[in-house]
């Protein structure tokens, strides 16, 4: 490459930063967005079981990497409650002997999953997750936040196996609950929720935990947890974290759940947040982005990362114009950690609980709920499905459950919706009507026939079911299958319509295919179809619409005539 080359691609790449019209914007929005991260970080090392400094690492990596290389200028790369609670679920996440580094290589792991699909440009395979198992995740998750915070703000610490059979636990031991632990919890709740009605907005969580934490360390009635309590928080940059490869093979399947669950995410805010020139990214640049964040927060010691749409709608509405804001974000939570690592140590864990409680019931989606399950039996059973699964099996399972599940619902879907219609033509009409196949195959008859749907595996069934039925003799029949726009057919379906043909020859009846594209001409010919059905019963399609068609219909006269 040329030195003009490179140097034209470093001012396009510094073009992501924003010129002088925009620095003051992004600077207050990135003011805004790293103190607000500060106690929203620590929160999600909390939602995850670990040590709450490892998530306000992963808010620093995680926003940093993002600022750099996300094809979205506007995508706040951070730990998403999701994915959280995902880490929560992972056994060698919660071993204090084997946490730290179970975090990086599950941060580097994951990485590296989302870093090879940007590679490969496979941002589109998130359109093939259905709505039904999003909604049912994203719901099943806000309420595992939420009921894996009973502990913290209640006090109590159930030991039953899994988060709702804990709710339930906590319910029966009422009178075992932390009458300081409520207290902060409530102090924290509503003065967040008073607080937010003010100017300081999205200040307001910061100031609620600030405040509710500062009165359990100057009332002795309020005493209770603190994050030094269970950990030294050190007033240093995060060291460098090494990876496990010991523990790669259990933390495969972990790692790519996080990466399906980040991409996801990501992928919506791909999908609705412009860049500043009103293109939307790429989803496979933000693949990429992503996974760069993610190998920076496992060098970090941080917990996996991905795509917030919580935090990109925070930084976006503080008013930010590049890249630049998410660039002062992640040196506002690096200064913080420099200079209060005291304060840090400070927080209350019941008034991170209870940050964690307001996110997890506004993540609730009840009208999502709704729309989906007045859409039909289909899709209200995968949405409950995903639900169920999701509160109370390993998250892990459960979002790669979610996968399989929308793969069955593909398939069946998918199957069921090819449809097989009549064209009748009429003498004084140009255009053909359409009407239901006969349901047997009369001799001398010609019926012209187009599918609907996808020729698929499992949709040959459903199409077979459709065909007249071939009578011992039918002598004279023409069925003409219209094929335009089924560019690929399967072996199921080749075979379907090689044993129609064979029973149609039987009978002394003819299928006679037209609109054939090239590709299903190929595969005929390469199976022997194109010799059992023959090679002029077959009329490939054309670019002037009909015409296939119109050559197969005056062959067939023409066969008449002679005959």
């Amino acid at each position: 490459m040329s030195d003009g080359g490179a140097r034209e691609r470093v001012r396009r790449y510094l073009r992501r930063f924003g010129d002088r019209r925009t620095v003051a914007h992004d600077l207050k929005a990135g003011v805004v967005l790293g103190t607000e991260s500060v106690p929203d970080g620590l929160a999600a090392g909390l939602l995850a079981g670990v040590n709450p400094v490892h998530g306000l690492y992963a808010y620093l990596a995680g926003t940093l990497g993002g600022a750099l290389a996300t094809g979205s200028l506007f995508m706040t790369v951070q730990t998403t409650g999701a994915m959280g609670v995902l880490v929560s679920d992972v056994p060698q996440t919660q071993d204090p002997g084997t946490s730290e580094q179970a975090l990086a290589t599950l941060a580097l792991l994951t990485g590296l999953v989302m870093l090879g699909l940007g590679l490969a440009r496979l941002g589109s395979l998130v359109r093939f997750i259905p709505t039904a198992v999003l909604v049912g995740f994203v719901n099943a998750v806000a309420l595992n936040i939420v009921l894996g915070q009973l502990g913290s703000v209640t006090g109590y610490a159930s030991e039953a196996s899994n988060r709702v059979l804990r709710a339930v636990d906590t319910l029966v031991h009422v009178a075992d609950l932390s009458l300081p632990a409520l207290s902060v919890a409530g102090i924290t709740v509503a003065l967040t929720l008073l607080l937010e009605r003010t100017r300081l907005g999205a200040l307001a969580m910061l100031v609620g935990v600030g405040v509710a934490s500062a009165l359990a360390a100057a009332v002795p009635a309020l005493h209770v947890e603190r994050i030094s309590d269970s950990t030294v928080v050190p007033d240093a940059l995060p060291a460098l974290g090494l990876p496990s490869l010991e523990l790669v093979p259990v933390l495969i399947v972990p790692a790519l759940s996080l990466a399906l669950v980040g991409l996801v995410q990501g992928a919506a805010i791909s999908g609705s947040t412009p860049n500043p020139d009103g293109v939307y990214p790429d989803a496979s640049s933000d693949f990429r982005g992503q996974g760069i964040a993610n190998l920076l927060a496992a060098a970090a010691r941080g917990m996996p990362v991905g795509g917030s749409m919580s935090a990109t709608s925070l930084v976006r509405d503080a008013g930010a114009r590049s890249a630049l804001a998410n660039l002062v974000a992640a040196v506002v939570m690096g200064a913080t950690i420099l200079l209060a690592a005291d304060l840090i140590a400070g927080t209350a864990m019941p008034a991170l609980g209870a940050l964690l409680v307001i996110v997890g019931i506004r993540s609730l989606k009840p009208a999502d709920v709704a729309l989906v399950w007045r859409t039909g039996a289909v899709q209200a059973t995968v949405l409950a499905m995903t639900f169920v699964l999701t509160l109370l099996i390993p998250l892990q399972y459960a979002v790669l459950s979610g996968v399989a599940l929308a793969v069955l619902l593909h398939v069946t879907q998918q199957s069921n919706r090819i449809t097989l219609v009549r064209w009748v033509f009429d003498e004084d009409q140009l255009l053909p009507r359409e009407v239901a196949p006969p349901a047997v195959l009369e001799p001398g008859a010609t019926v012209v026939l187009v599918p609907y749907g996808s020729l698929f595996f499992a949709a040959a069934p459903r199409l077979e079911e459709q065909l007249p039925t071939v009578p011992a003799s039918a002598p004279g029949a023409f069925v003409v299958l219209r094929l335009r726009g089924s560019d690929d057919l399967g072996a199921t379906a080749i075979g379907l319509l090689t044993g129609y043909a064979a029973r149609c020859r039987a009978a002394g009846a003819t299928l006679v295919l037209a609109g054939v594209g090239e590709r299903v001409v190929s595969q005929l010919a390469a199976t022997g179809g194109l010799q059992e059905i023959g090679v002029d019963n077959v009329f490939a399609a054309s670019s002037r619409l009909g015409q296939s068609l119109t050559a197969a219909l005056e062959a067939i006269a023409l066969r008449r005539s002679r005959s």
